[in-house]
């Protein structure tokens, strides 16, 4: 008959290690700590990003799925230059123009086109004076939109004709301005002009914003008709963007090829002369976007090795002063019989019952950051995946196995002789 079963020895290595944090609180709480620090920062990490993951696309496919916007110039995260002409040939690009807009909605592959400038300016209702980010649209902006309009509703296309001094208000901005008080049919001043508000917009968008908008999140904010911020405010036009929406049925791709091509006519552009606009689609965003919170992650991922490698070294701290306290115990044990291989496996299962505990202590609070994310910033529904669980302890078992080797073979290699002559 042997003298442990696996189960058992696992069982007495848990009991062991359990044990040892009873009896060396401190030394095995800053182990703990430490696995418990990588792994926190992991899970939260990954619960946030997730949580962003999800609400960028959200706010990306709002527009349709196969929808894809045109810059004047390459934006922020897409080209690199120092800021100059010289470096910086873009910067003379010109403007998108509303000529060029009904160019490309006169497409038969398009099925709308949103012009689209998204700025900042002074709100001011009474003695309450903010400044917020103001989304100068053109009527059919609703097509690509997520939000909802309750009260009130959204400007009208004879509105827009007219430059009619209309405003939508987001709950953020009508918050600062009007309080608890109902915003519908109340005058405000755009940066000194007077403006009736017509509608109460909801949306908590991504904390990064659409690649159009004036800000993330739930930020304050205002929707202008794009005519009445033309003629009435001190709008930048070369800052003019579209949101391109193609038929049902027709691709991104054909889309893309007819809108490319309609501009470098109007334009006048060579064959051999490269676009003077930018055309990004919503793969070419995510993969930019994937990239830049690729990099985020990567940094977390060094800051949670280091707080591994803290608590491994705590591990190794712990396990070789337990082999030297029981250096008497593990002859006996060999006396009676048990192999090199019961005594690895006894010491493997205390190091990462001691590991384990750790990632609990660091899931458990990573799970905590998630939830308290989601309940501070809606915009942002932070969750923790299966695979971040999974993660999470398989990670800290390795930890446990790869430090706790060393003083695990330490005490299999003992000899029971002199083991039991140790006092």
């Amino acid at each position: 008959m042997r003298l442990f079963t696996p189960v058992a020895m696992a069982l007495e290595g848990v009991g062991i290690a359990l044990d040892a944090l009873r009896s060396n609180k401190v030394r095995a709480g800053l182990t703990i700590m430490g696995v418990a620090l990588g792994v926190f920062v992991v899970v939260a990490m990954s619960s946030v990003v997730r949580g962003i993951n999800e609400s960028f696309r959200r706010d990306v496919e709002a527009a349709g799925p196969t929808s894809f916007f045109v810059y004047r110039r390459p934006i922020g995260g897409f080209n690199a230059c120092d800021g100059t002409d010289e470096t910086c040939p873009e910067r003379r690009n010109p403007a998108i123009t509303m000529d060029e807009v009904s160019l490309i909605e006169r497409l038969p592959s398009i099925r709308a086109v949103t012009a689209h400038i998204g700025t900042r300016a002074k709100f001011k209702y009474k003695d309450k004076v903010t400044t917020a980010g103001m989304e100068v649209y053109t009527p059919n902006w609703t097509e690509v939109d997520g939000g909802d309009i309750y009260p009130g509703r959204s400007f009208t296309y004879a509105e827009n004709a007219t430059g009619a001094k209309v405003v939508l208000v987001n709950d953020k901005l009508a918050e600062q301005l009007f309080g608890q008080s109902d915003p519908i049919d109340k005058t405000i001043m755009i940066d000194d002009v007077q403006f009736k508000v017509i509608g109460f917009y909801h949306y908590t968008a991504s904390p990064m914003g659409t690649p159009t908008s004036a800000g993330g999140g739930d930020s304050p904010k205002a929707i202008v008709p794009f005519e009445a911020a033309r003629r009435h405010l001190n709008l930048w036009m070369r800052g003019n963007n579209l949101i391109v929406k193609p038929h049902t049925g027709i691709t991104t791709e054909e889309a893309v090829d007819d809108v490319i091509a309609a501009l470098r006519g109007s334009r006048g552009l060579r064959p051999t002369q490269k676009n003077n606009f930018d055309i990004v689609t919503q793969d070419r965003l995510w993969m930019i976007y994937n990239k830049l919170f690729g990099t985020f992650f990567v940094v977390g991922l060094a800051l949670s090795s280091v707080g591994l490698l803290v608590g491994g070294i705590g591990v190794i701290a712990i396990m070789m002063i337990s082999v030297t306290e029981r250096t008497r115990e593990i002859g006996v044990r060999k006396a009676l019989g048990a192999t090199r291989w019961t005594i690895l496996w006894q010491f493997l299962v205390e190091a990462v019952t001691l590991t384990g505990i750790g990632a609990s202590v660091g899931l458990a609070l990573g799970i905590l950051v998630a939830i308290g994310v989601r309940t501070a910033w809606p915009s942002i529904p932070a969750s923790t995946s299966w695979g971040s669980v999974a993660a999470a302890l398989g990670i800290s078992a390795i930890t446990g196995v790869i430090f706790g080797m060393l003083p695990a073979v330490r005490a299999a290699r003992l000899d029971p002789v002199v083991a039991l002559r140790y006092e």
